[in-house]
């Protein structure tokens, strides 16, 4: 781990190098809290440890300046001071996360820096553990598609972005038509196997940056931010005939094939008044009137 050092005791410093050193620690050294405040920016630095009598870190509140700043990972600093004072245990933002009193021990030192080594550890393992139960929050746990409240505000977004830029926007929703009899006849397992085709069909013809979602039991939208008319349709078309084209073998039955209706809204400029939920309003419309017209049929409607 890479520390850095605000000490201008050479004894002190030395004592401190030794025992960082002997445990792998890298050592950074700084003189005062602005040549410390540009390591920070420059390095990522994690562990500060700094010495309170010697340098200027309180008269120019090196630590408030450091918790103001809130960089993208928590710096731990251990202050080396000859007492706690009673402002470090009330204002625990201007104050450091442990002290260390002169003279300086190397047991104890090697002790504090454990220690700090630890919480960092922990933290950074709780904000890891957060972040994977956000993103498992907003995916479809069969297909990886984002479920439906993820899509809803990844819609927003995008819908946003296309009313700021004047550019286009389309949706299209995926329903696959004979899957209620795939069920009644195989079981819920194949028809989860066609739910994980449909999705890999439409991510496998469509761009990485085109959101998929499983808005509801089988049935997918896919946004398209840029795309308009005749190209929805053209990408509509390739995932239709992707999908058309793919069987499922069972063991002891025929060869599966899955039927879908394709519904299309296509806006070619986002206006002021133009809403998400009207938008998911005519994309259901349009998968509608695409059952209508029978098996693997496409309906588009512009707005």
């Amino acid at each position: 781990m890479k520390i850095l050092v605000i000490n201008n005791d050479l004894m002190e410093r030395t004592v401190i190098q030794q025992v960082l050193q002997v445990n792998g620690h890298e050592i950074v050294l700084a003189d005062n809290s602005d040549a410390a405040w540009k390591l920070l920016h420059s390095e990522e630095i994690r562990f500060v440890i700094a010495d309170r009598i010697g340098t200027d870190i309180d008269e120019q509140g090196f630590i408030r300046r450091v918790r103001d700043a809130r960089p993208p990972y928590y710096i731990y600093i251990l202050l080396i001071t000859q007492k706690v004072q009673e402002s470090d245990v009330t204002t625990p933002r201007t104050g450091a996360d442990d002290y260390l009193r002169k003279p300086i021990v190397p047991v104890e030192l090697k002790s504090r820096v454990n220690i700090g080594e630890r919480i960092l550890s922990l933290g950074d393992r709780l904000v890891q553990a957060k972040d994977t139960l956000d993103h498992t929050a907003m995916l479809d746990n069969l297909t990886g598609a984002l479920n439906q409240n993820a899509f809803v505000n990844l819609a927003r977004g995008e819908l946003e972005r296309a009313r700021r830029n004047q550019s286009s926007l389309s949706l299209i929703a995926f329903h696959a038509d004979n899957f209620k009899a795939i069920v009644d006849q195989h079981g819920r397992s194949v028809g989860n196997d066609v739910l994980t085709l449909i999705a890999q069909g439409i991510r496998e013809k469509s761009r990485p940056y085109d959101g998929l979602g499983r808005y509801e039991g089988d049935t997918f939208i896919l946004i398209l931010p840029g795309v308009v008319g005749a190209e929805a349709e053209n990408v509509a078309g390739r995932i239709l005939k992707g999908i058309a084209h793919t069987k499922i073998t069972l063991l002891d039955a025929p060869e599966l094939k899955v039927d879908l209706s394709v519904g299309i809204v296509s806006s070619g400029r986002i206006t002021a008044s133009t809403e998400i939920e009207a938008l998911m309003n005519n994309t259901r419309e349009a998968l509608a009137l695409a059952k209508r017209a029978g098996d693997n049929q496409i309906y588009t409607i512009y707005v």
